[in-house]
């Protein structure tokens, strides 16, 4: 998962999927792994209202550090989902033809709004962090379904 500062959207649907991967089983098929295209928060853990959030909802968000995108990323995993039309530009640019594919918005497995873009929160309040994790619940079961079917 990709964001801006990899310390809101992308570690709280990195938390939550891995929790998902995990309960179905797949851990040991599955990586799941964060990371932001700027540069302002590496090392530094999530922001505390997506830690709050994702705490209150029974997730653990102690382990997450911030990372920045590096262009490899794009040949270690088979899938790299931005959460913004931003950073998937951002993440294309720096792809080459071979690896484009596996670039994708992560709303387009959203079963509710497709191919949408995860709001950033970090300007806002307290909602706009529920809204996030609200997405980020759905599209993860979503995700681990169709990991499911393809990994069967």
């Amino acid at each position: 998962m990709v964001c801006l500062g990899n310390i809101c959207r992308s570690p709280m649907a990195d938390v939550v999927l891995g929790e998902h991967v995990e309960r179905a089983g797949l851990s040991g098929q599955v990586t799941v792994n964060s990371c932001g295209t700027g540069d302002w928060h590496i090392g530094q853990p999530m922001d505390q209202r997506a830690a709050a959030t994702l705490a209150a909802a029974g997730f653990d968000p102690t382990r997450h550090r911030a990372r920045l995108f590096d262009p490899g990323w794009l040949e270690r995993h088979d899938l790299v989902l931005a959460m913004d039309e931003q950073n998937l530009a951002d993440v294309l640019a720096a792809a080459t033809s071979a690896h484009q594919g596996r670039v994708r918005l992560f709303r387009d497995f959203d079963p509710i709004g497709t191919g949408g873009e995860v709001p950033d929160p970090y300007y806002g309040g307290n909602a706009g962090f529920e809204e996030v994790l609200a997405m980020v619940e759905r599209t993860s079961a979503a995700l681990v379904s169709a990991l499911q079917q393809d990994l069967s």
